[in-house]
């Protein structure tokens, strides 16, 4: 389940395919949660699904409705036992003050991730290496510390947290059903498919 869309000149050379189903590095990050700093680590994924959020830019334009968005359906991925990251190469201090002054950012529960040195959006190869800044990146991590979905966008085009939700779904169904794959459009609790030899062309 991969959706590249992005303008190849605007990031680095590597190869996002080769991201899915790879563990994700190790890294520590200073982060802001609910009024507070607190130092994130790969450790702390562990064991549960997350999902990183990349984005350009504290104080800026689509940024804040995309996070908002994720704020109104935090608690739809809490129940999943998913958790939020959202990530950019701003400071955490830049974070705290972007929420103090943001009446959609204030909305925030998850956590703000700071990366200034901007490690984790080299990593994840979202990074515009010429402006420090990285591109809408989006990665569902499973228990394993798998990438399981990654879908990048150019700057200029949000993303949907219901969609996000429908994904994050799709993943930890077919990964507690192993045999099974979800078609097109699938939502939860509809039909999946298991391929075998009497499915080829009658689909």
């Amino acid at each position: 389940m991969v959706s590249l869309d992005f303008y190849p000149t605007s990031t680095n050379e590597g190869n996002l395919m080769s991201l899915i189903n790879t563990k994700i590095k190790p890294f520590k990050a200073q982060a802001y949660k609910e009024g507070k700093f607190i130092e994130v680590t790969d450790a702390d994924l562990a064991g549960k699904w997350s999902v990183l959020v990349f984005y350009p830019a504290d104080f800026t334009f689509v940024c804040p409705t995309e996070l908002e968005d994720l704020a109104d359906n935090y608690e739809e991925f809490k129940k999943l036992g998913v958790e939020i990251y959202s990530v950019s190469t701003d400071t955490h201090f830049a974070h705290k003050a972007w929420a103090d002054t943001s009446e959609a950012i204030g909305k925030v529960k998850y956590t703000m991730l700071a990366d200034p040195t901007q490690v984790l959006s080299r990593n994840f190869e979202v990074l515009i290496e010429e402006e420090g800044l990285a591109l809408r990146g989006t990665f569902v991590i499973n228990p394993e510390g798998e990438i399981k979905v990654l879908e990048i966008h150019d700057n200029g085009i949000g993303r949907v947290a219901s969609e996000l939700l429908r994904k994050v779904k799709a993943a930890q169904y077919i990964a507690s059903h192993p045999g099974e794959v979800c078609p097109a459009k699938w939502e939860e609790g509809a039909a999946t498919l298991k391929p075998s030899l009497d499915l080829v062309g009658k689909i």
